[in-house]
């Protein structure tokens, strides 16, 4: 069993007041509010009220506290933390604590997470603003509305009051113009919705062709066909982007945000010259971004290390950090980001900013399902039993679940359980098929387990954070040279 009363980072002075989170003898936590609770809702006993984590306190803590309120993180190396749990925060805080450099996202969800685990942004929001206050963490961090995909995908968000928007337009783009006739890619720039791109064809040409750009080591020149496919490939994408980017403009008012452009999450990587192509359309087409996520070369899957060539991977990021540099400046954001550990160093060494107002890495790391992961490294640890019924579960659902994601892992080469012992479980954390089956299933475990599961973690939230401050500081330290 963790701590039980006062967590003492977490206490500060408000005016007339004293606040601070504790966990009471039930095992839930509450905000302790000693002296004037104007604002807040709760029990009273004697001088101090008793408040449930409730929106509305949580609320009222982010007015009063002002570090509690997400910013905008600019061009600062930076590490997105997704939490399907909710219950992460403070062990994202304990592995950030050495590592000045970079700056946290701690509340990180997209709209397909969210529809898996049955959570709301405000949710996602509450839920990091309350890890933030346990932990006593006063730095500036981010909050990221993870791949939007349509203007109604937004809006949520913004009442939330987060401070990133990654946009996601891969269901326009077009992958097959990568392999189509020249004919074929003819047809399709033709079709593009030129009114919205605010262009014509002349008038892209006329852009591009003949013309050499100056990227440092890199010079690139567009000849028509890889005009014409990059254009057949992301131009409707880019006008969805810049929709977006309006609405957002037109919701958000005169509050400052953050836009990240995602293109990732295609069947073919993005080749240097067509990022040129779209980081050019969308400056073109007033689009101000932060952060511009790429197909890259080699895999990204779901959970494990990179797999694929590095001497490709290393020449072709090479490449588009130019760009970045050129265009920008902005951050290349690594999506699917956790667990690359065998590229970590060479991201660092080439989106390095290059000059006195730039010196970290230019680049956004985002992760998300490893700090589930490591809940159910927590859960082998503490409670064997429920953990098998777990891995059962999920090796049932993994071929339904598996369809959104891109995985290779195979039941066949997971582990049987009955062969191991329960000192064995936490290692199938580390073991390639286990991990992915358990990554990608964790709406079917939540929809069966969600209660328990966070009951366990609740009560042994310290094994959590310890688990989680040791897996993120391996994330963190190739960043910051070691740490």
């Amino acid at each position: 069993m963790d701590q039980q009363g006062p967590y003492s980072e977490s206490r500060v002075e408000i005016g007339g007041a004293t606040v601070s989170l504790t966990k009471v003898a039930s095992g839930e936590k509450c905000l302790r509010v000693l002296g004037d609770a104007t604002g807040f809702a709760g029990e009273r006993q004697g001088d101090t009220l008793f408040c449930l984590l409730s929106p509305g306190n949580a609320a009222a803590l982010r007015n009063h506290l002002p570090w509690l309120r997400p910013q905008p993180l600019g061009l600062r190396t930076s590490v997105g933390f997704g939490d399907r749990l909710g219950l992460a925060t403070p062990g994202h805080v304990q592995a950030m604590r050495q590592f000045d450099a970079i700056a946290p996202v701690f509340a990180q969800q997209s709209v397909r997470e969210n529809a898996r685990t049955g959570r709301t942004p405000q949710q996602v929001m509450d839920d990091a603003t309350w890890g933030v206050f346990q932990a006593g963490w006063r730095a500036p961090w981010g909050a990221d509305a993870d791949h939007l995909k349509t203007l109604d995908d937004a809006d949520a968000f913004v009442a939330a009051g987060f401070t990133l928007y990654t946009i996601d337009p891969g269901d326009h783009v077009d992958g097959e113009a990568h392999t189509d006739s020249p004919a074929e890619v003819e047809a399709k720039v033709q079709a593009l919705p030129w009114d919205a791109l605010e262009d014509t064809v002349r008038d892209m040409e006329q852009r591009y062709l003949g013309r050499v750009f100056n990227l440092g080591d890199f010079p690139m020149a567009l000849e028509r066909e890889l005009l014409y496919r990059a254009a057949a490939k992301y131009g409707s994408a880019i006008a969805h982007t810049a929709a977006m980017y309006r609405h957002l403009v037109d919701r958000m008012g005169d509050t400052v945000f953050e836009l990240e452009v995602s293109v990732d999450e295609t069947a073919t990587p993005t080749l240097p010259e067509e990022h040129l192509y779209v980081a050019g359309e969308l400056k073109r087409l007033g689009v101000k971004w932060v952060s511009l996520a790429p197909r890259y070369v080699g895999s990204f899957e779901k959970g494990v290390d990179y797999v694929g060539d590095l001497a490709v991977f290393t020449a072709h990021l090479a490449k588009h950090a130019a760009i970045a540099r050129a265009l920008g400046p902005y951050k290349l954001s690594i999506h699917s980001g956790s667990d690359k550990f065998g590229i970590y160093s060479i991201i660092a060494e080439l989106t390095g900013g290059g000059s006195a107002k730039l010196t970290g890495a230019l680049v956004h790391l985002k992760t998300a399902g490893t700090s589930y992961l490591e809940a159910l490294r927590a859960v082998a640890q503490v409670d064997p039993a429920f953990f098998r019924e777990i891995l059962a579960l999920a090796c049932g659902r993994y071929e339904t679940d598996r369809a959104t994601y891109h995985v290779s892992a195979g039941l066949d080469r997971v582990p049987a359980l009955d062969t191991l012992k329960d000192t064995d479980l936490p290692d199938l954390l580390d073991q390639f098929d286990a991990r992915q089956v358990l990554h990608v299933t964790f709406g079917s475990v939540l929809d069966v387990f969600g209660e328990r599961l966070l009951a366990v973690l609740r009560q042994h939230e310290g094994v959590y954070y310890a688990l989680l401050e040791a897996h993120f500081r391996r994330h963190l330290s190739p960043f910051v040279g070691g740490g």
